[in-house]
């Protein structure tokens, strides 16, 4: 296992996995880069590419039609492969400029003091480039799409700016990135569809809170230090409540899910990842302790099963149209 880096050596930044590939497969030199694009920590690129599938899965099977043959009711192969490439180039980009603003604030962090810039792996100019490049791969995803899904895109790049800047001026820096990493769930519906409906908008707004929710346990493992040096953040602003706030985003999310799925017509048995989903967030609420680090990384990161549960009760729901006139 690499040794937590610093600026006196090189190695892996404080929060990444033990032993993962970026640090036995890729040359030395390569890892600051990596860093920078949370190679080494997949759960950002995860949890951002969730939206896009559930909303391509719930615009594929969106009104069905009985005889609908099962290829029409199942989201494209193509249009979730281009949505995984572009959710590892963007997360990568907005993690890189994340860093770039943050770095003197990542300088005064326990956890974040090891990154690439305020350990001095990498310069800023090198980073601006890295981000280039990088916004260059999800610029070509994004042209394999309709104009408005195109556009769409284009103007999701305003919320990225914005984002690494609020938790300087609110208490609510979680709402911006949920307005960020929620995105996809916009996205999906406009490649299938060439506009925007009802169903897209509700599975959005529950995505933001789902974000929000998730999020906040998450920035708990920093919030001594955001104290310090006057970060805000929404676990610092719910502190002892945190759990009756997660019980309502995360309640919040259940709803406006089971809206858009019902504003589509989705089929009952979609219902089911629901219901999985809700029994693993009300598990995260009951065991939470806000105040062991380890644990709110571990709960963090377990949302990646919530994406899966949603997005397989989308496709049983799909399943099932194509399947029940056999049965």
């Amino acid at each position: 296992m690499e040794p937590v880096q610093s600026k006196a050596s090189q190695g892996r930044v404080s929060d990444a996995p033990n032993r993962h590939w970026v640090y036995r497969v890729l040359p030395r030199a390569v890892w600051p880069y990596a860093q920078l694009a949370r190679w080494d920590r997949p759960i950002g690129w995860q949890l951002l590419l969730w939206p896009c599938w559930w909303s391509a899965a719930l615009a594929a099977s969106a009104y069905p039609r009985p005889g609908d043959p099962l290829l029409s009711l199942l989201p494209a192969p193509l249009y979730l492969v281009l949505f995984l490439i572009g959710a590892i180039a963007m997360r990568g980009a907005g993690c890189t400029y994340n860093d770039i603003v943050d770095e003197d604030i990542d300088n005064q962090v326990e956890r974040t003091r090891s990154r690439p810039l305020p350990s001095g792996q990498t310069t800023r100019r090198r980073a601006w480039l890295f981000l280039v490049l990088q916004a260059l791969v999800g610029l070509a995803v994004l042209l394999q799409f309709n104009s408005f899904a195109i556009l769409l895109g284009v103007c999701s790049l305003a919320i990225v700016a914005v984002y690494p800047f609020m938790k300087r001026i609110t208490n609510w820096p979680q709402l911006f990135l949920g307005f960020a990493f929620s995105w996809g769930a916009l996205m999906g519906w406009a490649v299938e569809f060439g506009d925007l409906d009802g169903p897209a908008i509700m599975l959005y707004i529950g995505s933001i809170l789902w974000v929000i929710g998730y999020d906040t346990i998450y920035a708990h493992q920093d919030k001594e230090d955001d104290a310090i040096v006057g970060v805000r953040s929404t676990a610092r602003l719910f502190g002892d409540n945190t759990k009756a706030w997660l019980a309502g985003l995360y309640g919040g999310t259940l709803i406006c899910f089971a809206i858009a799925f019902a504003s589509a017509q989705t089929p009952v048995v979609a219902l089911a990842g629901l219901i999985a989903a809700g029994a693993h967030m009300a598990r995260q609420i009951a065991v939470l302790d806000i105040d062991d680090p380890d644990q709110c990384l571990r709960l963090f990161r377990s949302n990646n099963q919530v994406g899966w549960l949603i997005f397989l009760g989308l496709i049983g729901g799909a399943l099932w149209v194509a399947l029940k006139p056999l049965v």
